[in-house]
């Protein structure tokens, strides 16, 4: 093909000239289209020799381009193997590839470039029409009511799609912040064909926005963007959870053949009903099973990325996870929870890139729901850890003794493999029970530092203790899982590569292989831990479990980021078009810089690096349009004690039955420790069960039951702490009061916290005010919010916290709720006016 058809006249003089001065040796190019679909414009990326050229992506934030350009100096231009490679891959992203002779008179066409739409602008009022009374939205609603702070948020949002920026918006309980986005959200991927991921904290919100929220929106789309719907587009959108959600079906063949240990009786049934589940499901949820299967069973046949072999797994036609990416790949709409956008963007980050797919398909336009909860999620994410029992686990799947039989992945291997002899298999069971060995011994040493408190922070001050007792394990622990590997890589070498690659052998390999990976992880946490002083940006921290009554406890070692803002700033926000944050709770005292600063969001209200911050940022505040001034009562007892005076808990013991029973149960008390609500539930069980009223604990059940039999007996009464602070969804009488024992302050023995207040402190902040008091500000509005979820709701909030009134921090808590009706007095009248606001107000 002549090259004037792809290129105007200066792109071509300008291409050859770049040519000429390197020599006629290879160059490459990246080049850029105009509405007519000719390359106009160029950018020279790499010089070569006369066979080969450095393809360098496009550096972050630089445009990307429309096509990838390079020249053949022998004139002859069909693609090699490398070219096809690197054009199949900048297909995936929709940019085409040429090849040029060096005069640049002929092209040849390896890939079609993708041609760009023009950018389609959302009109604000169109679509804020749809929530306004008979709007396409609001007349599919069973029960609808115009809410002004829901349509401001919604223009908000329509901004940060048309002005590609970041937006926090801090929207109250009953404002409607999922329809607020939503339809910005389909809406824009709808006029410009762009994906667009939607991420949560909780399945519960993913699985609502799925099944309900996005059909209802969907449906109403041809009443706001014509051609949208039947005869015209369709936007797909998909639910997509984490690896572990999904049954694997080569896991769950392997654990039906070879156990990987003796199961109890109602594991072993559990075990039998996923296998017959598994012919019939559609999806491979877990969430799809019609009980809840033990973790322990469920861990052994769920999917898992290192241990998938991909498109070499002999059940890859029916993977329910490649099903799912399959799905994901023609959606514009992505629902994820935190997790997995997490896994996605440290990809990315790590060198994957942006416009492959990667644990996601590619996109650049993200928005975060329940946005309160970034910090502590990105912190679960970016933790390493291992633990005894973990350990066995994997040492477990790779050699174990059962009725005096050697079993697990590398007996069957030794079994096969010439020269796998006896004494080669004899030297891998001994380096498996050296490793069980050092790991009891290595758990023991941390359960004694761990001590009473069940934690241990490894600091300079606690070095000695540590180089006593535990870092001797943790070098040798690291020293004998090393040595695993070396035998076991020793025998994977002598697989012949028939059998390794497509043979009987391959699965056995692949997997071998991942658990090696997998110990190896766990000796690069040992080598965290003994050089502990070279890593000042992490935390490395012990903490006891398990061990009920006594048996058999056991010590998680886990190295955590000090700080996730800065990962989370050049990860989420600088690289994406539009990130947009919503939540109930993300201002304290009116102002977003705590969640900003700790978020990631704005990097100079914590940084001052001299880097700049010139994303725009759009932020807002949407109050709840609910009643609470005269629905809701918030009483604090002027004679509640301090937490640290020794009347304290006896005081909440009583305070807290008396309430339950002036209210006839209805009632969700939350603790920050269990200790604490331990003591509570045993005194006043005995008192409201006479009087009919069902008491409810956690950790009598899983989460999800007992939040089941909470809704449906309206008279019962929940002791909770920590998870149930948030994500309790009560509407009605089943709720009418929430007592809240303690400010909700992190313990002072919490590592991490600990670790990030020393920090700030050397930095010349004041850990209290700047990290502290607004974390506790936070949670204890997410608290306060479990009382009203409609706006018929009523009821009493109790605060049995002395300091809330006896303190100046005191004030920062009651600032940041709404207005309601208060009780500050002698906890005998906050005791009667909660009756009376129960039977009259």
């Amino acid at each position: 093909m002549r090259a004037v058809k792809r290129f105007s006249e200066d792109c071509i003089k300008k291409l050859r000239a770049e040519i000429e001065d390197a020599g006629g040796n290879e160059v490459y190019a990246r080049g850029f289209l105009d509405a007519k679909g000719l390359v106009t414009r160029i950018e020279i990326a790499a010089r070569g020799n006369e066979e080969s050229v450095l393809a360098l992506d496009a550096a972050e934030g630089d445009p990307l381009p429309d096509v990838l350009i390079h020249n053949h100096p022998s004139g002859a231009l069909r693609p090699s193997e490398n070219d096809l490679n690197i054009a199949g891959r900048a297909a995936e992203g929709g940019i085409g590839s040429f090849i040029v002779d060096n005069k640049v008179e002929n092209v040849y066409v390896t890939a079609e470039p993708v041609r760009r739409k023009e950018r389609q602008y959302l009109e604000a009022d169109a679509i804020t029409a749809a929530l306004e009374e008979g709007g396409a939205v609001a007349r599919r609603l069973p029960s609808y009511e115009k809410r002004d702070a829901q349509l401001d948020l919604m223009r908000l949002i329509i901004r940060s799609f048309n002005e590609d920026a970041i937006a926090a918006a801090e929207a109250g309980t009953g404002v409607g912040k999922s329809f607020a986005y939503l339809l910005p959200a389909l809406g824009f991927a709808l006029l410009n064909d762009e994906r667009i991921v939607l991420s949560t904290a909780t399945i519960t919100l993913q699985q609502q926005l799925f099944e309900k929220d996005i059909p209802l929106v969907q449906a109403a789309l041809p009443g706001i963007f014509p051609g949208a719907g039947k005869g015209g587009k369709e936007l797909k959108a998909v639910l997509m959870k984490g690896r572990g959600n999904y049954l694997c079906r080569r896991r769950l063949t392997d654990q039906l053949r070879d156990p990987a240990q003796e199961l109890e009786e109602e594991e072993n049934n559990a075990l039998l009903a996923i296998q017959s589940w598994a012919e019939t499901t559609s999806t491979g949820s877990r969430s799809d099973l019609a009980f809840l299967p033990p973790e322990t069973v469920w861990s052994r046949v769920c999917s898992e990325a290192d241990l998938c072999m991909g498109m070499r797994c002999p059940e890859r036609e029916r993977c329910f996870v490649l099903a799912l990416r399959r799905e994901a790949a023609d959606a514009r709409i992505i629902v994820v929870n935190h997790h997995l956008l997490f896994a996605d963007l440290a990809a990315r980050h790590e060198g994957a890139g942006y416009d492959n797919t990667v644990v996601l398909p590619p996109y650049n336009r993200v928005i975060i729901d329940e946005a309160h909860t970034v910090e502590s999620s990105a912190t679960s994410f970016f933790s390493r850890d291992f633990s005894r029992p973990g350990l066995f686990r994997q040492l477990g799947r790779l050699y174990r003794r059962r009725r005096g039989l050697a079993q697990g992945l590398l007996p069957r291997l030794s079994a096969l493999v010439d020269g796998g002899g006896p004494d080669r298999l004899d030297a891998l069971a001994m380096a498996v029970e050296k490793i069980r060995d050092t790991a009891e011994s290595t758990d023991q040493a941390g359960l004694e530092l761990c001590g009473r408190e069940g934690v241990f922070r490894l600091t300079a001050g606690r070095e000695e203790p540590f180089r006593m007792a535990l870092a001797p394990q943790l070098i040798t622990l690291k020293k004998q899982i090393t040595a695993l590997g070396t035998l076991a890589a020793d025998m994977l070498e002598k697989v012949p590569e028939k059998e390794a690659s497509g043979g009987p052998l391959e699965q056995a390999v692949w997997e071998i292989k991942s658990i090696l990976r997998r110990l190896d992880n766990i000796a690069g946490t040992c080598a965290d831990f003994i050089e502990f002083k070279e890593r000042p940006a992490e935390v490395m921290w012990m903490e006891r479990h398990g061990g009920n009554n006594g048996n058999n406890p056991w010590v998680s070692f886990t190295v955590t980021p000090l700080e996730v803002a800065p990962s989370l700033k050049e990860a989420l926000f600088d690289v994406n078009k539009t990130v947009i944050c919503v939540s109930a709770t993300l201002t304290v005292a009116d102002s977003f810089a705590f969640w900003a600063s700790r978020s990631g969001f704005s990097r100079e209200l914590q940084y001052d690096d001299g880097s700049g911050d010139d994303r725009k940022k759009l932020m807002g505040r949407f109050p709840s349009p609910f009643p609470y001034a005269q629905s809701v009562l918030l009483a604090a007892p002027q004679d509640a004690p301090l937490p640290e005076e020794a009347r304290y808990r006896s005081f909440v013991d009583d305070a807290v039955a008396r309430l339950v029973e002036s209210s006839g149960g209805s009632a969700l008390v939350l603790f920050t420790s269990y200790e604490a609500l331990r003591s509570a539930y045993a005194a006043a069980r005995p008192i409201l069960e006479a009087q009919g009223i069902k008491c409810l604990k956690q950790g009598d059940d899983d989460r999800h039951r007992l939040l089941q039999l909470f809704l449906e007996d309206q008279s019962s009464v929940l002791f909770a702490t920590d998870s149930f602070w948030e994500g309790v969804d009560a509407p009605g009488d089943t709720l009418r009061l929430v007592i809240l024992c303690r400010l909700p302050f992190k313990t002072p023995n919490d590592p991490v916290f600990e670790a990030r207040c020393e920090a700030l402190e050397k930095q010349g902040g004041r850990a209290f005010m700047e990290l502290s008091l607004p974390e506790a500000v936070m949670k204890f509005k997410q608290g306060f919010g479990r009382l009203m979820r409609r706006s018929s709701d009523h009821g009493v909030v109790a605060v049995l916290d002395g300091r809330i009134l006896r303190k100046r921090y005191g004030e920062f808590f009651i600032r940041s709720l709404p207005e309601t009706k208060t009780c500050f007095a002698e906890f005998s009248d906050v005791l009667r006016r909660a009756e009376d606001f129960f039977t009259y107000d």
